[in-house]
């Protein structure tokens, strides 16, 4: 038994054979006991307010668009691994947070009231995506209440990258316009290299293979969302600068794009030299894996281009060019 006498004292049950816990531990279990059982009730079993549903959950909701093949939730099928993500990120800071100074913070307070408001209006609107926001801003919230701005700074990225789960139906829209862009790119490039290519909207038909049509699937939509996912992370962990983690996301997207008329360039040229089944067939089904491992190479060295210290390198040019002068 530890007979000294502090604040905090640890008692060591030879009975049992573990450490007893004192007052103020046993206070902080019972409350996020509570707080974990309330976010359950309001999340998972008030959570979804639309109406002739099999559930009020928001997570099943959420996880129903993740697998949904008819509308745009097939775009967010990589819902599933942003948590463990987030999860990750903050295991690889955790000595970070043991180090930060930790104090309550009663903006924290206040944000939770204005999570809640945020949730309470998406159930009157049944908009379950303003529920789901409205947690991840609980999320961040009940940290900050509790430990303070230096805790809850390291938890801005990994409550926001929560973001990537929600399906935004008002990106759905950008099928369209992704659909006219990439067409259009692939007929710019293939006249370019000397394939005689027309567009009529989303359908690029020529001489020397059949009418390829873009459709909203072929859109780029589904890469350019993980892409932007994927580099998000990767800006995080790998660009010093705040600027250049931005930079780094904004250019995920034309780096998407380019990789999908690249698909779309490939499936013309496969149908030209190899014939229009399997350019549609197999080649289809398998390219833009393909792709998107290029896209993730163009992701790296773009970053590894940013990473580089450009003054220092031109100081040291400068001196070699002084000294061989």
């Amino acid at each position: 038994m530890n007979d000294s006498k502090t604040d905090n004292p640890l008692i060591w049950s030879d009975r049992w054979r573990l450490g007893a816990l004192s007052k103020t531990e046993l206070a902080n279990i019972v409350f996020a006991s509570v707080l974990i059982g309330f976010l359950f009730v309001l999340f998972h079993l008030m959570g979804n307010t639309v109406e002739n549903v099999e559930s009020h959950s928001a997570f099943r909701w959420m996880i129903s668009r993740w697998n949904d093949e008819i509308s745009f939730g097939a775009d967010y099928s990589h819902g599933y691994l942003i948590p463990f993500v987030s999860l990750g990120i903050i295991w690889y800071k955790r000595d970070e947070f043991f180090d930060a100074t930790k104090k309550v913070c009663m903006a924290g307070f206040y944000l939770i009231i204005v999570a809640l408001a945020i949730h309470w209006l998406g159930a009157k609107m049944q908009q379950t995506r303003l529920s789901l926001i409205s947690l991840i801003l609980i999320l961040w919230g009940v940290p900050l209440y509790f430990f303070g701005w230096q805790v809850a700074k390291l938890l801005i990225f990994p409550c926001a990258y929560l973001i990537f789960c929600v399906p935004l139906n008002f990106l759905d829209a950008l099928a369209g316009p992704l659909q006219i862009v990439a067409s259009s790119l692939g007929e710019h490039t293939l006249n370019g290299i000397g394939i005689e290519c027309h567009r009529v909207g989303s359908v690029l038909t020529s001489p020397y293979f059949e009418p390829l049509n873009v459709e909203a699937p072929c859109s780029g939509l589904r890469s350019l969302l993980a892409m932007t996912a994927l580099t998000a992370v990767y800006g995080y962990l790998t660009q010093k600068t705040f600027i250049k983690k931005w930079l780094l996301f904004v250019l995920s997207i034309p780096i998407a794009v380019i990789a999908n008329v690249g698909r779309i360039i490939s499936i013309a040229l496969v149908s030209v030299t190899a014939g229009a089944d399997i350019a549609t067939g197999l080649h289809h089904d398998w390219s833009g894996y393909v792709l998107f491992a290029v896209a993730i190479g163009l992701m790296i060295g773009v970053g590894r281009v940013l990473q580089i210290n450009y003054r220092e390198c031109f100081f040291k040019w400068k001196e070699a060019y002084l000294n061989r002068s």
